[in-house]
């Protein structure tokens, strides 16, 4: 495994890429409504970059068709955008890439469209509140498999689990490089393998189901479920190790 170590001046190009996407995914955040299709939310995505001409990442990668992942309800990640229409109570995760000048930048949220029950509420939260607490704990000389089980920890605790065989990413000059940062210990002791040091950037991603862990793949190839066909949700940040502290870089 081989993870760089980035120079100020290339985390200042990563850190332009992830703005791009915490200004993409606020701007949807404020005007995704009841009624739209996810076809119309990844248009009004893929445009609102287009017109900063910045080049939305995502768009055939793997061969992925479009600008956003759209992940609708038990959809937990990688949602295609379809005609489906998004209505009032449902929760909707959109995970959306860049790339500015050779660099990348990753992030996503999962959104309630109007009034969603408490339940949706607290599962939402538990995404978002699990990233923050890792961010949070980050430390230079901590080990990967400590933050993994930090983030496992966190969520078993309260009362979910974390989606398995899907992971958190380095990101640089590509879309996903090592280290591999998935939101569980996968293997092995948590006071082993590779350690946090400056100068590195990745993405970390908890992904959130109700009951089961294993993933389900779904006809279309990319939308991914949960086994329990419950509700998920999923947040993901881009940050960099600097002074042996964790910077979020994907932020407004």
């Amino acid at each position: 495994m081989s993870i760089e170590l980035r120079k100020p001046h290339e985390i200042e190009k990563l850190r332009t890429a992830s703005k791009a996407v915490a200004q993409t995914l606020e701007y949807l955040a404020q005007n995704v409504k009841a009624g739209m299709t996810l076809k119309e939310i990844d248009a009004m995505g893929d445009k609102f970059l287009a017109d900063r001409g910045i080049r939305p990442s995502f768009k055939g990668l793997y061969g992925f068709p479009a600008a956003v992942c759209t992940s609708l309800n038990e959809v937990v990640i990688h949602g295609i955008p379809s005609d489906t229409v998004v209505k009032e109570g449902d929760i909707l995760g959109l995970d959306i890439g860049t790339e500015i000048d050779g660099w990348y930048g990753d992030a996503a949220i999962t959104m309630p469209i109007g009034k969603i029950s408490k339940a949706d509420e607290e599962l939402i939260a538990c995404a978002k509140d699990s990233l923050y607490h890792a961010i949070d704990i980050i430390r230079e000389g901590m080990r990967f498999k400590e933050l993994s089980k930090a983030i496992e920890d966190f969520i078993r605790g309260r009362g979910y689990v974390p989606l398995v065989r899907f992971c958190g990413h380095g990101i640089g000059r590509q879309p996903h490089t090592d280290p591999e940062i998935p939101n569980y210990l996968e293997s092995g002791k948590a006071k082993s393998g590779p350690k946090i040091k400056n100068g590195m950037v990745f993405c970390l991603e908890p992904m959130v189901c109700q009951k089961l862990q294993e993933p389900v793949i779904l006809d279309n190839d990319w939308d991914v479920v949960s086994e329990d066909g419950l509700r998920a949700s999923h947040y993901e940040h881009t940050v960099a190790v600097i002074n042996g502290r964790a910077e979020i870089l994907s932020k407004v």
